[in-house]
C-alpha cells in the first residue's frame, strides 16, 4: 500500500554575472612560493577583467505554486492484508518458515495497512486524478484538501496498466488545475512537482524534463516523462506542471536503489491519463486495441541481417493464431516500421500506438519483408487484462457487500464455461467475508437473475435492502450463499 518506488513562463527572477558584486571591488589574489614580493604587492588593476553584463534568468515557481497549489490534494489509505499466523511461533523463528512453506493452508490474520499518496482536481465537481498503486487494494480512502477539510472518497474506477486511479468527493466549486499539451514540452523543459513526500503536504520541487517517450520494464502502455524533479514516497499521483502552471504529468515512479530519490522521476503523460479519466467516468473501464503479436527491438546487427539500414522498428517474433495480425497477415520476422502513420523508431513505441486504438477500428502498417517494403490493413482487437480495472466504488464495497469485483475476461469466461460473472478481486471486512466469500470466486447471479456487470449487481443489492442470496463458484463448484447486507 506504502508507495515506494512547458513554454516559457511570463515572470522571472533576474540574477546578474557581475562577480564584482559578490566579491566587493577587486580580487582576491592568493600567494605563489614561486612569487617575488614585487610580484605579490603589485596592482591587480591591469589583469582584473571587465565584470560581464550579461544576465541569467531563472523561472519564477512561486507563482504556479500560489495559483495551482489548492488543487493538488493529498490522499491517505487504510486496509488490511492477510499474513500467515501460527499460534504461539514468532513469525521470525525459522521454524515459522518450516510451516508457511509446507502447510499451505496455514491460518491467516488480517494486519491493518496503511499508506500515502498525492493527487490533484481535474474537475469542480469533485473528481481527482491519482496513481492505480496508491489507492489499490485500500478499505478507506481519505481526500485532504489545502483548506484542511477532509473528505471520503469513491474510487470511480482502476487501471492498473497505465497506473491511473479516478477518485470522486462529494464537493462543490473545488478549484481545478489547468490541463495541457504534452506535445508542447520538450527536453529540457522546466518543470514543477507538487505533492506530499513523506507526507509534507503541498511540497513544491522543480527540474527539468530530461527525456521523453521513456520504456519502462513490464509498463509497455506508457511513453513516460523523465524529470529530473526531486520525487520521493508520498508525491505519487501528484501533478506535474510546465512554467505556464499547466498539468503535464502524473508523478509516478522513480528509479531508486534506496528507496529515495536519486535524480531519476517518470512521470505518466497527462493525455494518457486524461483518456483513462474519460473512460473510466464514462464507461466503468478502460477498452484498448490488440495486435496479438510479440516485439522486440532491433539492433544494427538484426537491422543489417534484415537489409535495413537502420535499426528503427519493431521486429515481430511471433504472432498469435487467428489474431488481428495473423488475420491481417503479419509474419514472424517481419519488422513494422510504421503503424495508422506513425513511424516506429523503436519497438516500445508500438504497444501504446495500438492500445490507443479503439477495438474494432482499422489501421495500416508499413512492414519490411524479405528487403522490400509491404504494406497490410489490420483490424485491431479489443485486449482483455485481467485486473485491467476495478469499477466497484468504495463505498459501495465497504457499506454493502464489502468485496471488489470485475467483469470475467473473454478467456476467463471460455476457462471458466460460462456465459456472464463477475470475479471476486478482494474481500473487505463486511457482508460477504462473514458469509464465506473469497476472492478468486465468481458471482453467476443475485437472487437467481444473472450478473454480467457490476451494474447488474449493484441492482440486485438495490432490490434486496437485508439479504441476498448470491449464486458463487468457486472452481468447479457451484453454490448459493446467503449473504446479509449490513
Amino acid at each position: 500500500m506504502q508507495e515506494i518506488f512547458q513554454s516559457k513562463a511570463k515572470h522571472w527572477i533576474t540574477v546578474p554575472l557581475a562577480v564584482a558584486a559578490l566579491f566587493g571591488a577587486g580580487y582576491l589574489v592568493k600567494e605563489s612560493p614561486l612569487m617575488t614580493q614585487a610580484q605579490a604587492t603589485a596592482p591587480v588593476t591591469a589583469q582584473r577583467m571587465t565584470a560581464p553584463s550579461a544576465y541569467i534568468t531563472l523561472p519564477n515557481f512561486a507563482s504556479i505554486a500560489d495559483s495551482q497549489g489548492a488543487a493538488v490534494v493529498n490522499i491517505s489509505v487504510t486496509g488490511t492484508v492477510k499474513t500467515a499466523a501460527i499460534p504461539g511461533v514468532d513469525p521470525n523463528d525459522p521454524m515459522f518458515e518450516f510451516f508457511r512453506r509446507f502447510q499451505p493452508n496455514m491460518p491467516q490474520s488480517e494486519t491493518p495497512v496503511s499508506g500515502m499518496g498525492s493527487g490533484f482536481i481535474v474537475k469542480s465537481d469533485g473528481v481527482i486524478l491519482t496513481n492505480a498503486h496508491v489507492v489499490d487494494k485500500a478499505d478507506e480512502v481519505t481526500v485532504k484538501l489545502t483548506d484542511k477539510r477532509e473528505f471520503k472518497a469513491k474510487v470511480i474506477g482502476v487501471d492498473k496498466l497505465t497506473d491511473v486511479a479516478v477518485l470522486k468527493i462529494e464537493a462543490k466549486d473545488l478549484p481545478t488545475v489547468k490541463i495541457g499539451n504534452i506535445q508542447n514540452s520538450h527536453v529540457g523543459d522546466w518543470v514543477v512537482a507538487i505533492g506530499a513526500p513523506f507526507g509534507f503536504e503541498n511540497t513544491v520541487t522543480a527540474g527539468i524534463i530530461s527525456a521523453k517517450s521513456r520504456a519502462l520494464p513490464d509498463e509497455g502502455y506508457v511513453p513516460f516523462l523523465q524529470t529530473d524533479v526531486a520525487i520521493n514516497p508520498g508525491n505519487s499521483g501528484g501533478p506535474l506542471f510546465n512554467l505556464n502552471g499547466e498539468v503535464i504529468g502524473i508523478n509516478s515512479q522513480i528509479y531508486s536503489r534506496s528507496g529515495g530519490y536519486q535524480g531519476l522521476s517518470f512521470a505518466i503523460p497527462i493525455d494518457v491519463a486524461m483518456g483513462v479519466e474519460q473512460q473510466l467516468v464514462e464507461k466503468g473501464k478502460v477498452s484498448r486495441g490488440r495486435l496479438g503479436v510479440g516485439v522486440q527491438s532491433i539492433n544494427q546487427d538484426l537491422a543489417s541481417s534484415f537489409g535495413l539500414t537502420r535499426p528503427d522498428g519493431a521486429l515481430v517474433s511471433n504472432v498469435e493464431k487467428n489474431g488481428p495480425a495473423d488475420k491481417a497477415g503479419l509474419e514472424p520476422g517481419d519488422v513494422i516500421l510504421k503503424f495508422n502513420g506513425q513511424s516506429i523508431d523503436r519497438s516500445s513505441e508500438l504497444p501504446p500506438l495500438v492500445a490507443n486504438m479503439a477495438p474494432g477500428s482499422s489501421a495500416k502498417m508499413e512492414v519490411w519483408r524479405n528487403k522490400q517494403l509491404k504494406t497490410l490493413s489490420v483490424k485491431v482487437d479489443e485486449m482483455q487484462v485481467a485486473g485491467a480495472t476495478t469499477a466497484v466504488p468504495a463505498e459501495d464495497q465497504q457499506a454493502r457487500l464489502g468485496l471488489s469485483v470485475r467483469p470475467l475476461s473473454a478467456q476467463e469466461l471460455a476457462q471458466a464455461q460460462v456465459k456472464q460473472g463477475l470475479l471476486v478481486e478482494q474481500v473487505a471486512h463486511g457482508p460477504a467475508a462473514l458469509a464465506g466469500i473469497q476472492p478468486g470466486d465468481v458471482i453467476l447471479a443475485v437472487n437467481g437473475d444473472q450478473v454480467s456487470s457490476v451494474n447488474d449487481l449493484r441492482k440486485g443489492l438495490d432490490q434486496n435492502a437485508k439479504n441476498v442470496a448470491l449464486l458463487v463458484m468457486r472452481g468447479d463448484t457451484k453454490i448459493y450463499v446467503p449473504v446479509k447486507i449490513s
